[in-house]
């Protein structure tokens, strides 16, 4: 019998810990391992083949660690490369593991914040390009209308710590301007990337009175608890320990000084050279 593992948690950098910070805050008897691809990111305008290939390579790390499940809070990842890994992949590697993502959960339940039934979704390129998130939506609230917003300044204005600079404030305006160009009616926007939190002050500076901001963190969280409710098979697989390890591909310094920002707490994390995983 296989032994517990941690649940393992994927982002292309830091912007997954803001996921990984509610799901502990939710559920914190779990054991958690964060990978953080920061060499390689930002994923938000790398091709869909590109996407694939780094986040399979890290999945399959993530199982050689012991994991069985893997959330991918990444939504560029999890609209390029999730379906292909849950379709193609996971029946050849390892078809007793699960790999999930950002996007159906929200999908599941972002109808129910709207009155208007329009709804505009703030994302990156990659994200956006892939139409995912209107495809699944679609899925649960056929009659709502979606909009849809690149913003492809927002993360490195967050990696680079300057949202709240005055450089900020011109991105966020320029950005929520074009979008309710699109849909004057919106009255929910939804942050489809996990960087965005951190800009979550600013983008409510500019925010029309009565439109409520969305971000997944606590979607993502309540979704995990009832999946593990209701696949006893995979929680039992889960240690239960409190315990949280994080890994980078890139600097560990430059990592655990970003990660505090978004996690909210000190990190020190381990690097690990993806190179040796086929």
């Amino acid at each position: 019998m296989q032994r517990p593992a941690p649940i393992g948690v994927f982002d292309s950098g830091y912007g997954g810990l803001t996921v990984l910070k509610e799901i502990a805050g939710q559920l914190p008897q779990y054991d958690y391992l964060y990978l953080g691809d920061n060499a390689r990111s930002p994923y938000g305008n790398r091709s869909f083949d590109t996407v694939y290939h780094n986040t399979l390579q890290c999945v399959k790390w993530f199982f050689d660690q012991g994991c069985s499940l893997v959330i991918l809070a990444c939504n560029t990842a999890s609209a390029k490369a999730l379906r292909t890994i849950q379709q193609n992949d996971l029946p050849e590697i390892a078809p007793d593991k699960r790999v999930l993502g950002v996007i159906r959960p929200t999908a599941e339940v972002i109808g129910t914040f709207s009155e208007t039934k329009n709804v505009g979704i703030l994302a990156t390129q990659g994200t956006v390009n892939s139409d995912s998130y209107p495809m699944e939506i679609a899925k649960f609230f056929p009659g709502l209308k979606i909009y849809q917003e690149a913003c492809p300044m927002w993360v490195p204005l967050v990696e680079n710590n300057e949202q709240n600079s005055h450089g900020a404030d011109f991105f966020v305006k320029k950005n929520l301007h074009n979008i309710f160009e699109k849909g004057e009616n919106i009255d929910v926007i939804l942050l489809a990337c996990t960087h965005y939190p951190l800009l979550q002050e600013k983008i409510e500076e500019y925010l029309p009175v009565g439109v409520k901001l969305i971000s997944q963190g606590e979607i993502v969280a309540k979704s995990l608890a009832d999946y593990l409710n209701r696949h006893p098979e995979i929680e039992n697989r889960c240690s239960k320990n409190s315990q949280r390890v994080f890994y980078t591909t890139d600097s560990t310094g430059d990592f655990d000084n970003h990660a505090a920002i978004f996690y909210g707490q000190p990190v020190q994390s381990r690097h690990i050279d993806l190179e040796s995983v086929n």
